[in-house]
């Protein structure tokens, strides 16, 4: 059998289905059935800038305090020298092997949000598994299911 994820990481965009106040009915039973496991579950700081920038932008205060909530619910992952400086070294190898994640002139998050998990050796739950699996193991919460295993419940990558 595979092996159970023990430790996930948010992309900003699931971060914002979990955060939204009426989520995607699936994507909501799917994460309930998450949190009846023993799964740890970070937010990234990268992820929690991009989904609260928006918020802000558009004066939605109740989705900053429900961001805040998840922040103290959470395990989050601070950004760092450390992070930073790996980072760095994944966007030079991303664009060394031809395979930039964003334009050269931008923020690339997506490698900010690789190092954060690599930091933690957590694996990203996104809908964005081709720019952030160069880096890291990826996978969209679809692929992800809970099973019970040796009588506990635990998240793995469906296989089939």
């Amino acid at each position: 059998m595979a092996k159970a994820i023990e430790s996930i990481a948010l992309d900003s965009g699931i971060l914002g289905l979990v955060s939204h106040p009426r989520p995607n009915q699936e994507f909501a039973e799917w994460f309930d059935d998450v949190l009846t496991t023993k799964v740890v579950i970070s937010i990234p700081e990268i992820a929690d800038y991009e989904v609260r920038r928006e918020l802000l932008r558009v004066n939605k205060a109740a989705g900053v305090a429900r961001l805040d909530q998840l922040k103290s619910t959470f395990a989050y992952l601070p950004l760092t020298t450390s992070v930073i400086l790996q980072a760095a070294q994944l966007w030079a190898q991303a664009r060394q092997l031809g395979r930039p994640t964003a334009d050269p002139k931008e923020l690339d998050c997506d490698v900010i949000l690789a190092s954060q998990a690599i930091s933690k050796g957590a694996h990203v739950v996104t809908d964005n598994v081709g720019h952030l699996g160069l880096f890291v193991s990826a996978s969209s919460w679809r692929e992800l299911v809970v099973r019970e295993f040796d009588g506990t419940r635990n998240l793995f990558l469906q296989t089939e």
